[in-house]
């Protein structure tokens, strides 16, 4: 049997949850008899069923009376090791044991303390034969948003912007002026359906008045992250409007009203980045987009707080303006959006 090639298979249903499992990994399963996949199933959404659980009951339902006799002679390839505590549903390695699969091939290993090995010692206990490692990079990668917040203890960080070809990232005098196309608008919105999160400051919403929503393609909105410390913002802007979570970094109160989260913090003007990385990891977000200004990208840089970088150079100058954030890493990748380049750059391995 090719391990790589159903392990893959897993990784394609994994990536279907993309934006509606967090804080959840995403996970994909396949059920393979005599080199025949017979079920196959992802975690769709957070708090619903995991992906072993939609894989056996895909088996189930198709197969009727052989289903369990074929389980008894199947491999189940899971691209994360089977949970084996009881969250919010029961533990899919007790699943596993109980439908008396014959083989387990297993991507990672979960580096949650709950799960790390457990699963596998279940399984292996079961008498059941378990494999792990198959496309342990590509898994991880997947799932580098999860990686992050249970290793490093705070979301998985994505810096994006646009700037022009001489390298110039809004006017000196603080107006709205789009520098990237059409296009990039349509993707930037498409990235911000997928992620927990999107973070601006106070500069970038008096100068523009975002929505920061998901307007132009069909996505849940992120949460929306703003850092106000005197709480200067006008209660009209578009930030207010109750389209979607918000919360608030100020200096002033912590108080819930509505959908509006004011969170305090002391000292905003020191070591600002790592301050707002650990509460939103306290809050359980695993993902953020941060979108600026300049000047909080710039924060986020030099202080080493950033995993991605996403950023549009259109082919127009400027010559003059507030400079756009300097940023080293790896290229991942270079393409065209309509008439712009999207460069993306990752400081880590995954």
């Amino acid at each position: 049997m090719n391990h790589e090639h159903y392990m893959r298979r897993c990784l394609e249903l994994a990536l279907k949850g993309k934006g509606n499992v967090s804080p959840n990994p995403m996970v994909g399963c396949v059920i393979v008899h005599e080199d025949q996949i017979i079920g196959e199933g992802y975690h769709q959404k957070f708090g619903q069923a995991h992906a072993e659980v939609n894989a056996i009951n895909d088996v189930l339902q198709k197969h009727g009376d052989q289903a369990e006799s074929l389980l008894a002679n199947a491999t189940a390839y899971v691209s994360l090791e089977p949970c084996a505590h009881f969250g919010k549903t029961p533990p899919c390695a007790d699943l596993l044991v109980k439908h008396k699969l014959k083989k387990v091939v297993i991507g990672n290993t979960d580096p949650f303390d709950s799960v790390n090995g457990k699963g596998i010692e279940k399984l292996k206990n079961a008498g059941i034969e378990t494999i792990s490692g198959i496309l342990d990079e590509e898994c991880r990668a997947v799932n580098r948003r999860f990686f992050t917040r249970i290793t490093q203890q705070r979301p998985y960080l994505i810096l994006k912007w646009a700037q022009t070809l001489d390298g110039f990232f809004a006017p000196s005098d603080q107006t709205q002026r789009w520098i990237s196309g059409a296009e990039a608008k349509v993707l930037s919105h498409q990235w911000r359906s997928e992620e927990d999160a999107i973070l601006v400051g106070k500069t970038t919403v008096l100068a523009d008045n975002p929505q920061l929503n998901t307007r132009e393609v069909k996505g849940k909105n992120p949460i929306r992250i703003v850092i106000d410390k005197s709480l200067s913002i006008p209660k009209d802007y578009h930030i207010f409007n109750g389209d979607a979570k918000i919360i608030i970094f100020n200096e002033v109160k912590t108080e819930v009203i509505n959908n509006i989260h004011y969170v305090q913090m002391e000292d905003m003007h020191f070591y600002l980045p790592q301050k707002i990385a650990y509460q939103l990891y306290l809050m359980d977000i695993q993902s953020v987009i941060i979108e600026g200004g300049a000047n909080l990208l710039q924060q986020f840089i030099k202080d080493g707080l950033w995993d991605e970088a996403r950023i549009f150079t259109a082919n127009v100058n400027w010559e003059s303006g507030i400079k756009a954030p300097q940023v080293n890493g790896k290229i991942i990748e270079e393409i065209p959006v309509g008439n712009d380049k999207l460069q993306i750059l990752r400081q880590n391995n995954l």
